[in-house]
């Protein structure tokens, strides 16, 4: 099956990445770097706090914190027992492939998408009572994700499982946060 998937995920990422222009490169390369989404996540913290105030808001900016961390820890144990190489160190296809950017490490899963969508969904969970526009956030792991396609770093598949293991961790999450807030706040 595997030998189905792996050159059609190659062929995809081929034409996807076949897309970009050197007139949205610069783009690109902002999109993908996580210290410009810096606003966003201000923005995120504020309505935390503002929603719920500086103490049980705090607490779920802690939570927020230790989820990002987790999550990547989470990803590099995955990408270091898979191993599989990036598109762009993949001596099949990297001549095919428009890189900007040239890391080393392991392809499988996307780091960027697995956290990305996991910090997003679980702010959606906590937030979605509180604002009704805050489903827009998920909008940002998807842009982020379609970067790392763009830039030739990682293969579609990649995304994907990044994708569904960052709803998984989200939902299981949020399960565990419910427990321990209810314990933390049982008045709210």
């Amino acid at each position: 099956m595997l030998d189905t998937i792996i050159p059609l995920d190659k062929d995809l990422l081929i034409f996807l990445n076949s897309l970009g222009s050197e007139q949205w490169d610069p783009l690109w390369l902002v999109i993908t770097n996580q210290l410009y989404w810096s606003p966003l996540f201000i923005l995120i913290f504020y309505l935390t706090i503002r929603a719920f105030g500086w103490k049980r808001g705090g607490f779920m900016i802690l939570s927020m914190i230790l989820l990002v961390g987790f999550s990547d820890q989470f990803t590099n144990l995955i990408k270091n027992s898979v191993q599989r190489l990036r598109p762009n160190n993949d001596p099949e296809i990297k001549h095919l492939l428009r890189t900007l950017i040239t890391p080393q490490s392991y392809s499988f899963t996307s780091g960027h998408a697995s956290t990305s969508t996991f910090f997003s969904v679980f702010v959606v969970l906590l937030l979605k009572d509180k604002y009704k526009y805050i489903y827009f956030v998920l909008f940002w792991p998807l842009v982020f994700a379609y970067s790392r396609l763009y830039l030739g770093v990682h293969f579609p598949l990649d995304i994907i499982v990044g994708v569904i293991v960052g709803v998984t961790l989200a939902n299981i999450y949020y399960f565990f946060f419910k427990k321990v807030d209810k314990k933390l706040f049982p008045n709210k």
